[in-house]
């Protein structure tokens, strides 16, 4: 699924109004309604709506919307946020429809009559439909003050396409008391790149997709570098098995992990590469994990260092498909030097994570000879250590499609929607995971499975992409099963099968 700018929203908004075709008023109806059954559906008839109107069309909206409402029995106020003397056509007809309505109050706020959120009920719903898209400077003046009014309200704020006065793509934190703080926000059609980071959370609160029948055309006719991932997409990667496949036909994973008091993120990863399909599976570690991978997974094979505590050389690596390496390895200076001559003589596109990247950050004049379409997959912390800090998520995102671009690799920068850059500039963000997921051992799990995919020869993007979203839809269902607080990351091993059956389904 595509994400878009402004300006290219409003281009589909055009295409879909010219080759529907559907008048611009109507097309509006169509995206109100949408958000009034959200609204119903998630709120009685005892929650009163304080619906905020700007002069747009995303003022059309929300004038559409406290219509239908007050038709199904709902008690709504409409307020006219009116910062201009233009209005939009569109909204000037929802207007006229809506004064016809006795049962809805209708006030209008200006610099001296201005909505001073005094005397609302703890039961009522506002909804922003102030600003849509289209905002291009910071608000200020008496529209920044009924912001402000809304943001110290004690009730439920549901905005509409976009919190007012935030931005589409890339926002200043000075910035963000400016802005409208959702609980949620209603998006239609298609994802906001603004919604994919963590620091504007608190601005945006849950989101929801709302489709409102955009057309198809028009969306594809878009070019972008963004893109947010979804089961379809997933769907259409997915290898088939064939009758007479055997385990050499699906690969053979070298996992490179483990020292002493780490060897849970050696078994974890190994595990899940086993669960994510690959054919054979071999595990490297220090002497001190041999017993314990022999026994905590027997399905794999274990060959042991001859160091005791750590990693400190790397084997023939002829027979190997896919190489992960990195989870609780540790730093000792053997182990760097080990992954140094991993990095000289592997044939094959590396899985790089946890401490092989804080490895590399202390060399990064080895990250130029890393092979291409190698895989790195950091949290943030660790993705800090390799690049200069940026300040915002949108800047960090920015830092990581340069790296990818710069050396031929793709990153898996883990979060709520974790993010992989391409070499070739392309961004996705991943669509399944919960706050679960922070747990021990989850990104070890996530590097088994990329590596699984590796070895069964899907190619790094596609491994990035379906491996993020599997493991992310597998520790959705463990949650279902027990809860985020209990969550942990042999759970989500155990819901990978039942992950992919919903993804071939």
């Amino acid at each position: 699924m595509k994400i878009l700018s402004a300006k290219q929203i409003r281009a589909v908004d055009a295409y879909t109004i010219d080759q529907e075709p559907i008048a611009s008023i109507d097309l509006m109806e169509r995206a109100a309604n949408a958000c009034f059954k959200w609204l119903i559906e998630k709120y009685s008839k005892d929650r009163p709506f304080i619906i905020f109107c700007g002069l747009g069309n995303n003022g059309g909206d929300g004038l559409a919307i406290a219509r239908m409402l007050s038709e199904k029995g709902y008690k709504v106020e409409a307020h006219i946020v009116q910062y201009s003397d233009k209005q939009s056509k569109d909204f000037q007809t929802n207007l006229a429809r809506l004064k016809k309505l006795k049962s809805v109050l209708i006030i209008h706020n200006d610099e001296k009559h201005m909505w001073d959120g005094i005397r609302i009920p703890t039961e009522s719903v506002i909804v922003d439909a102030i600003f849509g898209t289209g905002l291009s400077r910071p608000l200020s003046g008496f529209t920044r003050d009924i912001i402000d009014n809304i943001n110290h309200c004690t009730v439920d704020v549901v905005a509409i396409d976009i919190p007012s006065g935030m931005y589409v793509e890339d926002n200043d934190r000075k910035l963000y008391k400016g802005m409208v703080h959702a609980n949620c926000t209603l998006s239609l059609q298609l994802p906001k790149l603004a919604y994919m980071f963590s620091d504007n959370a608190a601005v945006v609160g849950n989101w929801v997709l709302i489709p409102i029948g955009l057309h198809e055309a028009g969306i594809n006719a878009q070019k972008s570098n963004y893109h947010f991932i979804t089961k379809k997409d997933v769907a259409a990667l997915l290898q088939v098995r064939n009758k007479f496949d055997h385990k050499g036909k699906f690969g053979h994973s070298l996992i490179i992990a483990g020292s002493k008091g780490m060897m849970g993120a050696a078994t974890l990863a190994t595990k899940a590469c086993l669960r994510a399909g690959s054919g054979l599976v071999t595990a490297l570690v220090p002497s001190i994990g041999y017993e314990i991978m022999q026994t905590a997974v027997p399905e794999s094979m274990a060959l042991a260092d001859a160091e005791v505590n750590c990693i400190s050389k790397i084997p023939a690596l002829d027979k190997y498909s896919s190489i992960a390496i990195g989870p609780g390895i540790g730093d000792d200076q053997k182990t760097e030097r080990a992954l140094k001559h991993l990095i000289q003589n592997t044939a094959v596109p590396l899985v790089i994570d946890a401490d092989a990247i804080n490895i590399m950050a202390r060399n990064k004049t080895w990250i130029s000879f890393v092979p291409e379409n190698s895989i790195y997959t950091p949290h943030p912390g660790e993705f800090k250590r390799l690049i200069d800090w940026n300040e915002t998520g949108y800047d960090l995102m920015k830092a990581q499609m340069d790296f990818s671009r710069k050396y031929g690799a793709y990153v898996v920068l883990k979060g709520m929607h974790t993010s992989i850059s391409c070499p070739d500039g392309i961004c996705y963000f991943n669509s399944t995971g919960n706050p679960g997921m922070a747990t021990g051992g989850s990104g070890d799990v996530l590097t088994g499975i990329i590596a699984g995919l590796l070895s069964q020869q899907y190619d790094s993007r596609d491994a990035c992409i379906l491996g993020t979203y599997l493991h992310g839809l597998a520790g959705d269902l463990a949650t279902e099963q027990r809860g985020q607080e209990s969550l942990i990351a042999s759970d989500i091993i155990e819901n990978i099968g039942v992950a992919y059956r919903q993804i071939s389904n």
